[in-house]
């Protein structure tokens, strides 16, 4: 029978991920990773892999709380084009009030490996997907309750949707006021096709 660990596992795979949003998965050592989560090579390799796998489950924890969060504003209270417009306004001020202006981490993490890693670029390709089925249901629910037109695509405004809220992770890192991110949410939201 193994040693129980010594050690609180969410706190070290936040810490491993802060290390990795931080620097990227590339200038990640094993050192910088034994320093951020103070536990030693042995410890880290024995309960989470190696520096790809320990990477790969911060990746997935993120990606989960973001389409947990995601998907409680698309179906929570308020209209289809209220949710909308929470969703874009979070964003906006979610990125554009972050004073490190490290954007998404795995948006980041996907640019950064598109070309070496397979996994990565999978994990993104789902995840949008679901995003862009959540806002496509949203788009659904506005199109039902007579805001937006009903003979426009849900699939095409969920997918500009989806382009206007990496476009706010972007242009957040280019030190963009968090109110002119606010302003194109809303700009996309009102050139949507009406009834």
């Amino acid at each position: 029978m193994g040693r129980p660990r010594r050690f609180d596992e969410a706190q070290v795979l936040h810490n491993a991920r802060e290390q990795f949003w931080n620097r990227g998965y590339t200038a990640t050592s094993m050192d910088d990773l034994m320093a951020a989560t103070g536990l030693g090579k042995g410890s880290l390799y024995g309960a989470f892999g190696d520096k790809r796998q320990l990477f790969l489950r911060t990746l997935d924890d993120y990606r989960n709380e973001q389409l947990d969060s995601v998907r409680q504003i698309l179906t929570g209270p308020g209209t289809g084009l209220e949710r909308l417009e929470l969703l874009l306004d979070g964003a906006a001020h979610g990125y554009g009030d972050d004073a490190s202006r490290r954007g998404c981490f795995l948006a980041g993490s996907t640019s950064e490996l598109h070309g070496r890693e397979s996994e990565v670029v999978s994990r993104a390709r789902v995840t949008y997907q679901e995003i862009q089925d959540l806002l496509t249901a949203c788009v659904e629910d506005a199109q039902r309750e007579g805001d937006l037109a009903a003979d426009a695509s849900p699939q095409e405004m969920a997918t500009l949707l989806l382009a206007v809220l990496q476009g706010i992770e972007f242009l957040a890192k280019t030190d963009m006021d968090a109110s002119a991110l606010v302003q194109i949410g809303h700009s996309a939201l009102s050139n949507l096709p009406r009834p």
